[in-house]
């Protein structure tokens, strides 16, 4: 299944990433699953990609890790957002 990656703020600056497309294996269901598959990238990956330290949209609307992913699918990792 082939996936658009958006990394903004922490992720993205510790990643040197700002966009990718994957294809990723069509056995990921879950934003849990691509976000599992991403962090066995290595150590930085799993540092950055924790679920504790990222939100996640897809298709422009933020979800949580439980959400259905599918093929064609726009998903963009934040760093947590805080306001005052």
């Amino acid at each position: 299944m082939k996936i658009e990656l958006l990394y903004f703020g922490r992720p993205g600056e510790n990643l040197k990433l700002a966009r990718e497309t994957v294809q990723a294996p069509d056995t990921l269901k879950t934003l849990a699953d691509l976000l599992a598959w991403l962090r066995s990238r290595g150590a930085t990956w799993e540092k950055e990609l924790a679920e504790n330290r990222v939100r996640c949209a897809i298709n422009q609307e933020f979800c949580n890790t439980s959400t259905a992913i599918k093929d064609g699918d726009e998903v963009a990792v934040f760093s947590p957002i805080s306001g005052g």
